[in-house]
């Protein structure tokens, strides 16, 4: 019975001192607060030690002497077989590993050092911990909210982008929602941006300031530039800027929020939310109450059109909440094909070279090809873990093309195109709804947050030849 009684005050005593948690000896643990350490245990070196203890606080007249005598005696039948080994064991170690040091079973003297040994090495684990471990190409999520408490032995990422060859320059932080569109016009030193916080900011390229606001009390879900004008699309119409003349106007006629425009062959083209493409053209001898004109509506798509695209072969490219992309003349405004690759809504398109990118929730990126035949078919499909919600291009500082995908998980992954191989990725705190490219190697950023990041590649981007 005195034993049975000493074990148990042993191990009362033992958890006085909580362990160390191996999950943050791993760097793994998300518990805030923890009930466990995280740090290096400083428990007792062996179980003697701790018995002896809680004897001495029992009986305060035990003398220090015969504690410390106490304390490193051990049972005479525990020293020699703790250190015995086979005639042949380093053999064997070599031979065969460490499995080799097995080789009989220890009394139960044996297995207290044992468990002591195991008690000791807690040092020799936070040592591994603390060794590099490969990263994650994920943020980590506390650090985004400065609750983080792994520090370096984090094995997800504690900075907004990875990859080489980049780097920020600016954070715009003004608008109160969704930044949906960027606009950089030829020759002006303001960058423009529009959200649906219902304004379109100017930004001087110089000094980062926002310098004029324009108050729309509608939601803007598309911005684009093109020559002098800026044209934001918003419900049931488009509002057109002339930056240098000062031109205002508004062209009405689309049924719903305008999702999407473009400019091709002199005309402007809106998608809008009732699914029909409304088109433009700009009239060189304009009339008083708008040099705009309205040409054609294209209808075919039976939900709204998200976005548009032009390019390879002349041609207007239209995707759509319905899943489809469907080819339109630009000459004739009439359409020539229907393109079923997806089946989810078509999130976005871009044309490069003489290939058609297309995006969608599906979590694919479709590269089309025109056959022998003038059709178009999918050559190549890239799926990701989530869905695509945007597809842009630029070249880097060494004319290479670059892929940038807007995913659903708050990230943009960089792709070298053909290949695809993967370059780096940008992270944001909502997904990346807007893209731009700018001189000098710049390209620009809008989340759901209502941040513009500013980027810029380390050297000037070179013009490939053809």
């Amino acid at each position: 019975m005195a034993v049975i009684t000493t074990t148990r005050r042993t191990e009362r005593f033992s958890r006085t001192t909580p362990p160390t948690c191996k999950y943050w000896l791993a760097g793994r643990c998300n518990r805030n607060p923890c009930k466990f350490l995280h740090s290096l245990s400083t428990l007792p070196s062996n179980v003697h030690n701790a018995n002896m203890t809680y004897m001495h606080l029992k009986n305060p007249h035990l003398s220090a002497e015969k504690m410390a005598s106490s304390s490193v005696k051990k049972p005479t039948n525990c020293a020699p077989k703790a250190f015995k080994k086979p005639a042949n064991c380093a053999r064997k170690a070599v031979e065969c590993g460490s499995e080799a040091m097995s080789v009989e079973k220890p009394t139960q003297c044996e297995q207290m050092d044992i468990s002591i040994e195991k008690t000791e090495s807690v040092e020799e684990v936070a040592t591994v911990a603390k060794s590099p471990m490969e990263k994650s190409r994920s943020i980590c999520k506390y650090w985004m909210t400065d609750n983080c408490v792994h520090g370096d032995l984090c094995r997800n990422l504690h900075s907004w982008f990875y990859g080489d060859g980049f780097t920020t320059l600016a954070k715009l932080h003004e608008h109160k929602k969704v930044v949906t569109g960027i606009a950089l016009p030829a020759g002006s030193d303001k960058l423009y941006s529009g959200s649906t916080d219902g304004t379109v900011r100017a930004w001087d390229c110089n000094t980062g300031h926002c310098v004029n606001m324009i108050h729309l009390n509608s939601e803007v879900t598309s911005l684009i530039s093109e020559g002098p004008w800026i044209f934001a699309g918003v419900k049931n119409a488009v509002k057109a800027w002339n930056i240098q003349t000062g031109a205002d106007v508004t062209l009405d006629g689309p049924k719903g929020q305008v999702l999407s425009l473009n400019v091709g062959n002199d005309i402007l083209l809106a998608g809008a939310e009732d699914g029909v493409i409304y088109a433009w053209r700009y009239s060189s001898d304009p009339k008083p109450e708008s040099p705009f004109e309205l040409v054609a509506t294209l209808s075919g798509h039976t939900k709204p059109v998200v976005c548009l695209a032009i390019g390879c072969y002349k041609m207007l490219y239209s995707g759509s909440m319905d899943h489809s992309i469907k080819v339109w003349d630009l000459d004739t405004l009439q359409c020539t094909m229907t393109l079923n690759g997806h089946t989810d809504v078509v999130t976005s398109l871009i044309c490069w070279e003489d290939y058609l990118l297309s995006s969608s929730y599906d979590c694919t990126v479709n590269v089309w090809v025109r056959t022998e035949e003038g059709t178009l078919k999918v050559a190549y499909t890239h799926t990701d873990e989530n869905a695509i919600l945007g597809l842009y291009g630029m070249t880097d500082a060494d004319a290479k093309p670059i892929l940038f995908c807007s995913c659903k998980d708050k990230s943009v992954r960089m792709y070298e195109l053909p290949t695809f191989l993967e370059r780096g990725r940008l992270f944001t705190r909502r997904e990346v709804r807007s893209f731009e490219i700018g001189p000098g190697g710049l390209f620009f950023t809008g989340d759901g947050t209502g941040l513009l990041n500013v980027w810029r590649w380390l050297e000037e981007p070179k013009v490939p030849t053809s």
